[in-house]
């Protein structure tokens, strides 16, 4: 159930505030120590940002799809480390346990997730899994009461603080394709299980990523999410639609940041005795950013009621999400053109959100990857 609309305006300008005075001055910390300060952690559980998507009966906000890009669309207008501390427990890390888990799982892990107490983080990804998910290799074996987890998930969001992992593994090695993946909920300081090091990335630092290698990991049969094997891959797919949405307005939030700082830019700096934003070639780098950023804003607002509204918006969310996630690379670099040579210094942020914003594009699907959901949804309609 969603907000109401007084409370929702209330909490999206709280947020929008937090943004500006909290999380915008301390970029640069994050930048430096390549981590969120815990005070800042703090913060975003009293402000309920880890419960958004969790329904009120566990304890969290229980909000729509519309309100929940609304609300990521303003923090992403600070640096993306910020979101992606929330981010996995917000969406991919519990929507399989909101959408399929039992009354007993449920019980368990949302009330302490929506109160920010543990993250969660989602294991699919693996050294030769990454588009091709249902090919993954880690396996599940039953083994009397238990199953026991062997595998390594490579590029874990959020392993290193995680209280409780989302695994898919492979249940059934006869089952080769899809049906045979399982979804577990797994408690990372089970014995056999090793979170590696934070990876050393191009961009978005702050944000943790990790390799989890499973060796014997012995976990009970109740850690199978819904208690019913060969669900896991199907629970996936349904949770990236919604994902895709999320992450479209986490690149809309991240443009709208961008383009204000080229603007703010363009508007200040002078050669030839005049603004640099008097000159029509750098007006158009500002208009085709502006009209992409409204197009991107719309198209994902829009596929997000119709989420809210129980309709199939898998092509739409796809659409979203190659849209805004492309729209956001070119206003980056946009925003480093028009920022010329100073662009490419650290001193000016635009060099830092042109190496975050091309994660946005490779995560949760490739813009390859949308292209292909989306076509073929498309050829679905000729045999329709």
């Amino acid at each position: 159930m969603a907000l109401d609309n007084e409370t929702f305006a209330l909490m999206k300008d709280a947020v929008a505030r937090f943004v500006q005075e909290r999380l915008v001055p301390a970029e640069d910390i994050v930048e430096e120590t390549n981590d969120v300060p815990e005070e800042i952690i703090g913060e975003m559980r009293e402000l309920g940002l880890f419960g958004l998507s969790i329904p009120e009966e566990y304890g969290g906000l229980g909000l729509s799809m519309l309100q929940e890009c609304e609300i990521i669309h303003e923090l992403c207008k600070a640096s993306l480390a910020f979101r992606s501390v929330i981010g996995t427990t917000v969406g991919i890390g519990s929507q399989g346990l909101v959408m399929t888990g039992t009354d007993e799982q449920k019980e368990q892990y949302l009330p302490r997730l929506a109160s920010g107490e543990i993250i969660s983080s989602f294991c699919l990804t693996e050294p030769e899994a990454g588009s091709d998910a249902a090919s993954l290799r880690t396996t599940a074996v039953r083994d009397g009461g238990d199953y026991v987890l062997n595998g390594t998930k490579r590029f874990i969001t959020n392993a290193l603080r995680a209280g409780m992992l989302t695994v898919m593994a492979r249940t059934n090695p006869d089952k080769k394709g899809a049906s045979g993946i399982s979804a577990f909920l797994v408690d990372p300081k089970t014995p056999g299980i090793t979170i590696a090091k934070a990876d050393d990335k191009m961009g978005q630092r702050g944000t943790k990523t990790s390799d989890v290698i499973f060796e014997d990991a012995r976990i009970p049969a109740s850690a199978l999410l819904g208690g019913e094997e060969g669900q896991g891959f199907y629970t996936a797919m349904k949770v990236l639609d919604r994902g895709r949405l999320h992450l479209s307005s986490v690149s809309t939030g991240i443009s709208e940041r961008i383009l204000a700082e080229a603007l703010n830019y363009a508007a200040e700096r002078k050669q030839f005795g005049t603004a640099i934003g008097e000159f029509q070639l750098v007006q158009a780098l500002l208009a085709d950013s502006q009209a992409e950023l409204f197009a991107g804003k719309a198209m994902t607002l829009d596929a997000a009621q119709k989420y809210d509204n129980k309709e199939d918006i898998s092509m739409l969310a796809a659409c979203c999400k190659m849209f805004t996630t492309e729209a956001a690379g070119k206003i980056a670099d946009r925003a480093v053109q028009i920022h010329g040579g100073s662009g490419y210094m650290s001193e000016y942020k635009v060099e830092r959100f042109y190496r975050d914003v091309r994660l946005l594009r490779l995560y949760e699907g490739t813009t390859q990857i949308q292209q292909l959901v989306i076509a073929r949804n498309m050829l679905k309609t000729l045999t329709n």
